[in-house]
């Protein structure tokens, strides 16, 4: 249910997306985006993945990403229910990436 991306570890900003969060996990900080995959079967959705980059990242480290997590009707209302999440739910996001 992963997938790693293959941004470079040191970009400035790890994601485009729009920052949720910065979470803590295992003595390491996160930083959780909300990124949008474009489906082309289904236009009039909005599909959201989450993206986590850890603030120390190592050279060699990507971002983790989920798949699609939130599909809703539009925009606000998937932004909406990205920022409804909360810390344990976003830590269990998390630890289904990390292996």
């Amino acid at each position: 249910m992963s997938s790693a991306s293959s941004t470079p570890p040191h970009d400035r900003r790890p994601s485009s997306g729009q920052h949720l969060a910065t979470i803590s996990h295992e003595g390491r900080f996160w930083d959780v985006y909300l990124e949008f995959d474009e489906d082309l079967r289904r236009p009039g959705s909005y599909r959201g993945n989450l993206a986590f980059s850890a603030a120390d990242r190592a050279e060699g480290e990507s971002v983790l990403r989920t798949t699609a997590v939130i599909i809703e009707a539009s925009y606000e209302e998937a932004v909406r229910k990205a920022h409804d999440l909360d810390e344990h739910q976003l830590s269990s996001f998390l630890r289904s990436l990390l292996p």
